[in-house]
């Protein structure tokens, strides 16, 4: 009887110290705007649309085979986070391509006992939208200002922008905001002078983005006192 009392209590002792050095370590990983990569524990001011994988770096599981639930929640003002939906993967990847703060809460499951380790949470803010361009450019050689494109934007989930002349002939157009014009018609400089802009754009807070406006291509102008360009 004694004997059995010591096994019981020796394999609980095992057992206990066994769940203490089982743990996960959840990270994410994603690739900025920029074609950065980076691994870390949270995102403090993301772009959407951002893709993200979700890994679990479970440790110390031995035979064990862990079930992963991630529970992915979104902050609706006052109202506290909403459940948004769970993946069941111990990676696992999503697309975020709406503004907010959102806690991924990861949650492991042991056995078919419904033994649990505690829950780890990481966190992701998505910026808001904005987009802004200048009016006006110059591709005359010297790589100052040469592209027409987008000054500032962020967190935008379409993009489509057109370049026409006074006569309504579409010049150029884009989908990339970090692309732009270089001033060119197949293939050819077109003359210095007023042109336009047309753009329709989303934002991941759901704004919408209609600009016309026009854009002043300079091929001469003054810089510092002097003359630039030879067209």
């Amino acid at each position: 009887m004694k004997k059995n009392l010591i096994w019981l209590m020796a394999t609980f002792i095992l057992t206990s110290l066994n769940i203490e050095a089982q743990k996960v370590s959840p990270t994410l990983t994603y690739i900025d705007k920029d074609g950065n990569p980076h691994d870390t524990l949270c995102i403090e001011d993301g772009q959407a649309p951002l893709d993200v994988t979700f890994h679990a770096n479970p440790s110390d599981m031995g035979d064990l085979t862990p079930t992963y639930e991630w529970h992915f929640y979104k902050q609706q003002g006052t109202e506290g986070n909403k459940e948004l939906f769970i993946r069941y993967e111990e990676e696992t990847q999503y697309t975020f391509t709406e503004s907010g703060k959102y806690t991924i809460t990861l949650r492991t499951i042991l056995d078919s006992d419904g033994t649990q380790l505690d829950d780890e949470s990481i966190s992701v803010f998505i910026a808001d939208s904005y987009l802004e361009f200048p009016n006006a450019f110059s591709p005359n050689g010297d790589d100052l200002n040469p592209i027409f494109k987008a000054k500032r934007h962020k967190s935008l989930v379409s993009f489509h922008a057109y370049i026409i002349n006074r006569w309504g002939q579409k010049l150029f157009e884009w989908t990339d905001p970090e692309k732009g014009w270089d001033g060119k018609y197949k293939g050819k400089d077109v003359k210095e002078g007023v042109y336009f802009l047309l753009c329709k754009a989303r934002g991941a807070d759901g704004k919408e983005y209609n600009i016309r406006k026009d854009v002043n291509l300079l091929r001469k102008f003054i810089e510092g006192g002097r003359t630039s360009g030879t067209n």
